[in-house]
């Protein structure tokens, strides 16, 4: 199986100029014969909780067809970040598009203290499928908490795909705890993060994937887009 982690630079608030860019991104994974290509945290919008209310989307808007498309077309996982509309409050989400299958959502459990006052909490964690592999999303903060990885790995979960919008002190934090949990739970982790300034932080990228022992594998930079394609066989990764 092969997991593309992508690092991007989200247009701040512009759903329709973020799709064209996902569509480009996506193209390259499938050239690079990914399984599953995940963004990071909130990537359709840019991390904006103060734009969140007015930007939120249901899991079923017409204007994500086209990645259910490109799933069907080329066999390959989508997971994108949104956020979603719910009641009584949106939610932070990531929508996973698969081949020929019907639309998942899986939504942030655990939100940072300064989160609250815009978005409610998910309640439910979501293992997928790929090539016959379990794998876990997560949501920046969340995958910070051991017990959101211990959970996880309980489910059954064989590998951790946190997508997440960091700042250089954020990053930090995960460069430490991401191996921890690798190595703990014997599951192999990849971090996807954006670059650009977002909300009130500049988020700084670095985006990484660490082997079952915890062994970082490889990291991109902290200001450019890019691709990191995770070849799980032969633990060899490729930078696009």
């Amino acid at each position: 199986m092969k997991i593309c982690v992508a690092q991007i630079k989200p247009d701040k608030g512009n759903i329709q100029e973020n799709i064209k860019s996902h569509k480009s991104w996506i193209e390259i994974a499938v050239s690079e014969n990914a399984n599953i290509i995940i963004f990071p945290e909130l990537s359709l919008t840019g991390y904006e909780p103060e734009l969140a209310k007015a930007l939120a989307i249901d899991k079923s808007d017409t204007r994500l067809d086209v990645f259910q498309n490109m799933s069907n077309l080329n066999n390959i996982s989508i997971g994108l970040g949104v956020p979603t509309k719910s009641i009584p409050e949106n939610l932070i989400s990531m929508i996973i598009f698969q081949p020929n299958q019907i639309r998942k959502i899986y939504s942030k459990q655990k939100l940072h203290s300064d989160e609250l006052p815009f978005f409610g909490e998910g309640t439910e964690q979501m293992i997928l499928t790929v090539e016959n592999k379990n794998l876990a999303p997560a949501i920046c903060y969340e995958s910070l908490l051991k017990e959101h990885s211990q959970n996880a790995r309980n489910l059954g979960a064989e590998f951790y795909l946190a997508s997440v919008a960091k700042s250089q002190n954020g990053i930090e934090k995960a460069l430490i705890h991401y191996p921890k949990i690798a190595k703990a739970f014997s599951m192999p982790v990849v971090m996807s993060n954006s670059i650009g300034f977002c909300h009130d932080f500049l988020s700084s990228g670095q985006s990484a994937v660490w082997n079952k022992e915890g062994k970082l594998l490889e990291q991109l930079g902290s200001d450019k887009e890019g691709l990191l394609i995770f070849d799980t066989k032969t633990e060899k990764v490729t930078l696009v």
